[in-house]
């Protein structure tokens, strides 16, 4: 087990810095003129214009950029935005709300994946099983784009079950609705995966041998079937977070969040390189730890697997 840690956490150096600098090059490649794009369409007079190239050394090479940057990063310092401001302070505003949005959204699309996907395994071919393939089919058709202003319009503006916009400091109750909208760019997957292996070790001879020996149903499904059936759920709860992170880019713009998908959507379209690429290195770090995490948890769920 050791080993295989060690040799995973090289891995995550290794894919850290390959994500860090595939970012870092795409916000040089599209980089115009960033200290125009913040000021926008106000003069920027030669002084300011020199100060700023000179302090993020905009006059200098990709790779000479990069090595500034992760000298700094490797210190702990996440330097500043263009604008002058801390990216280490942007976070701590931004991640807290990111992070409760995140994680409604992840154990909301679990419990409707562990629950439908189960009863429709069990219900196989009934008007259930058949309502939840067309349900998910839908949600996969849908894109988060058009699905959350849709959401937003309806339940938000034209039933008011919900607030439209939600601040920093937001109650459970209004971060709900986005909450529920990014959960829909993982559940309908979830919960396919859920019925499929569910479906597939109910056929399995040791379901047959705990029936045969007079075990309850419900103690066979949630006891030894749920079990076996969860190591592709929770891997697919590793690799949905970064695809939570990536939906919070739209969710968060839509409902008006102040979090790290607002601020990186305000970064992209600002030029400001600084800040887009440290969010996304935080992102990177907590993506690679999640999935270590799961991968260990492997082990938990099912004693013939062992890391050697």
């Amino acid at each position: 087990m050791f080993r295989y840690i060690v040799r995973r956490l090289l891995q995550m150096i290794l894919t850290f810095f390959g994500a860090t600098f595939v970012v870092f090059a795409l916000m040089f490649a599209n980089q115009d003129d960033p200290v125009q794009a913040l000021a926008g369409e106000k003069p920027v007079s030669a002084s300011l214009r020199e100060a700023l190239t000179e302090r993020y050394h905009l006059d200098e090479g990709l790779l000479s950029q990069y090595w500034y940057y992760m000298s700094n990063l490797l210190t702990g310092d996440l330097g500043e935005s263009i604008s002058g401001r801390e990216i280490g302070t942007l976070l701590e505003d931004s991640w807290p709300v990111t992070v409760r949005l995140s994680l409604m959204a992840l154990v909301i699309a679990a419990a409707l994946a562990l629950g439908a996907g189960v009863w429709s395994a069990i219900r196989r071919g009934s008007v259930f099983d058949n309502g939840i393939l067309a349900f998910t089919l839908l949600l996969l058709a849908l894109p988060i784009v058009v699905l959350a202003p849709v959401a937003q319009w309806i339940f938000g503006m034209e039933l008011g079950w919900f607030p439209a916009t939600a601040s920093r400091n937001a109650s459970f109750y209004a971060l709900l609705l986005p909450a529920l909208v990014l959960a829909t760019t993982v559940v309908a997957t979830q919960l396919r995966v859920t019925r499929t292996s569910v479906a597939e070790n109910l056929r399995a001879d040791y379901v047959r041998t705990a029936r045969a020996k007079g075990l309850a149903p419900r103690r066979v499904i949630w006891v030894h079937v749920l079990r076996n059936s969860l190591i592709p759920l929770v891997t697919l709860i590793g690799v949905d977070l970064g695809v939570l992170m990536s939906g919070a880019l739209v969710t968060e713009g839509v409902f008006n969040i102040p979090g790290v998908g607002s601020k990186l959507a305000q970064g992209i379209r600002t030029e400001d390189g600084p800040m887009v690429v440290g969010f996304v290195s935080v992102l990177v770090i907590v993506f690679l730890v999640m999935n270590l995490v799961v991968d260990l948890l492997y082990a938990a769920l099912d004693p013939r697997i062992r890391y050697e």
